[in-house]
């Protein structure tokens, strides 16, 4: 697992980047338990969507809240998380980040804000990113609001963000449709940009 530091993105182009957004979590908050039960929904579907952009060679990002003191601890947050008794154990033990997969912490709602997901984008030449996990109308819609502003295309599957209600579900699906142009389609529809040859370094 490559912490938040890392430069690049396996130093090729990647048209292509997939984001997971806040499922490693406790879910220690007030509707947490409610976005449990969306998060539980959507894992098995992320599984799918991560095994097949593994496969092409799509990067993979996870953009995760820290919890309690601030400590950039990515190894310690895990820990935490899946602790005997954790809430939501199962789904971080599921999508439980790989060896070649990016983790960055963020302060805030957007994945963009005080962390170095725009510089690591920039420098694989990404076009294009895939946005997944909850909550759809909160992180999951500020970090899109975020994409959009960078001129990124977005995709959010519809059966792999969630949220506590079906309400707050729908609306950020017609919100990222309507308003930021997003592919809303099923992830097993979709059709991943595959990663480019490595590209040489400059002496």
């Amino acid at each position: 697992m490559v912490a938040h530091s890392s430069p690049e993105l396996g130093g090729a182009r990647a048209p292509t980047v997939l984001l997971i957004l806040d499922m490693i979590s406790d879910f220690n908050f007030p509707d947490g338990p409610a976005v449990l039960r969306a998060a539980r929904r959507i894992m098995p579907n992320i599984e799918r969507l991560k095994a097949r952009a593994t496969a092409a060679g799509v990067p993979v990002i996870y953009a995760n809240d820290n919890i309690g003191l601030w400590r950039s601890d990515i190894q310690r947050l895990l820990a935490h998380c899946q602790a005997p008794g954790a809430r939501g154990r199962d789904v971080v033990q599921g999508l439980a980040p790989g060896d070649e997969d990016v983790v960055i912490l963020k302060p805030r709602h957007s994945a963009f804000y005080a962390t170095p997901l725009a510089a690591l984008l920039e420098q694989a030449e990404t076009q294009q990113i895939v946005l997944t996990g909850v909550s759809a109308h909160q992180c999951i819609l500020f970090t899109a609001n975020d994409a959009h502003l960078r001129h990124l295309e977005l995709v959010v599957p519809r059966d792999c963000v969630g949220a506590a209600s079906s309400g707050e579900h729908s609306f950020a699906l017609k919100y990222f449709a309507s308003v930021l142009g997003a592919n809303t389609q099923d992830s097993s529809r979709l059709q991943l940009r595959r990663k480019s040859k490595q590209r040489s370094r400059k002496a």
